[in-house]
């Protein structure tokens, strides 16, 4: 498990998650199983842990515990899958955002700007749509605003041109031809940084991660049990936002709403009141923990007036 992803925030995560051990759990990213098993390990005989993960490697690392059901599916539909395997209401629900190690280290996947590769960054391999389709067949409109807001590149426009220009000339397939498209656009000496943002873009459009997320995090709030945790590490600022957001006001707008009596409208309350971070040695230990943000919420008790 270790060699496939080193669980980030493991303690603090599980700490603020398992506050009925009796209770039912999620873990929507599964991954190497490296929280799951910690969650098991905090569960007395009586609980119950689901699992979700969409990348079929992920399956190898199921867990051999009565207690866990391991279920390979995108985790935007937990909802209807919980109850297809008897869970309506839970106690907790964790979700480790993100691109795993393994998924990193894969050359075949493409996920790191390392290896010279397909560009396909499918998290789910039984998707048709690759990282290759979407260079070659956007407009350079659609790309301008993927590399924009899904990657914060400050020359998303010029990206884009640069993209639709050379595919004119031949086709993008690999990672090294489309680092070699955009290298003169990319600043010196911010060269991994600049990449990182780019592939990340891609990424987050070819997986619709974003719209994933929410849809987790708005089934989360039903699924809950009232005083049950919602517990999520993000890893950049387009997700913390989105997760800040609901658990602080229950929309991803961040808007406060209030009813009658002035009550805030919010089903969560949060547990922290700033995001939890990596100490010092956990970040030499795992460089992935250097951009993890940690953060909890409760579901409310049902409020009476």
């Amino acid at each position: 498990m270790s060699d496939y992803h080193l669980p980030v925030l493991l303690e603090q995560s599980i700490e603020g998650l398992v506050a009925n051990p009796h209770g039912t759990f999620v873990d929507v990213t599964f991954g190497g199983g490296g929280h799951s098993r910690a969650i098991l390990q905090a569960l007395a005989p009586d609980g119950r842990l689901v699992a979700f993960d969409r990348d079929a490697d992920a399956l190898a690392n199921a867990v051999d515990d009565e207690r866990f059901s391991l279920i390979h599916e995108d985790f935007r539909y937990m909802k209807n899958f919980l109850r297809l395997h008897g869970v309506s209401r839970a106690d907790g629900i964790l979700a480790d955002l993100g691109v795993s190690s393994h998924q990193f280290d894969q050359p075949d996947r493409g996920f790191s700007t390392r290896f010279d590769a397909e560009l396909d960054l499918r998290m789910d391999r039984r998707q048709t749509l690759t990282a290759a389709d979407l260079v070659n067949s956007a407009s350079e409109q659609e790309l301008s605003t993927i590399l924009r807001n899904y990657g914060e590149l400050p020359n998303a426009n010029r990206m884009a041109r640069a993209i639709v220009q050379a595919r004119l000339e031949a086709p993008i397939h690999t990672t090294f031809e489309l680092k070699n498209v955009l290298q003169s656009l990319v600043p010196r000496n911010q060269e991994n940084r600049f990449y990182a943002m780019i592939f990340q873009a891609l990424r987050i459009e070819v997986n619709g991660e974003l719209e994933a997320l929410k849809a987790m995090l708005a089934q989360a709030v039903d699924i809950l049990n009232p005083g049950g945790r919602l517990v999520v590490i993000s890893y950049h600022s387009l997700e913390d936002r989105l997760v800040k957001n609901i658990m602080k006001t229950g929309n991803f707008e961040g808007e406060v709403k209030k009813d009658f009596y002035g009550n805030p409208l919010s089903p969560l309350e949060p547990v922290t009141r700033k995001p939890i971070i990596a100490d010092e040695s956990e970040q030499a230990a795992n460089s992935r923990s250097r951009s993890a943000k940690l953060r909890i919420a409760q579901k409310k008790q049902p409020q009476t007036n």
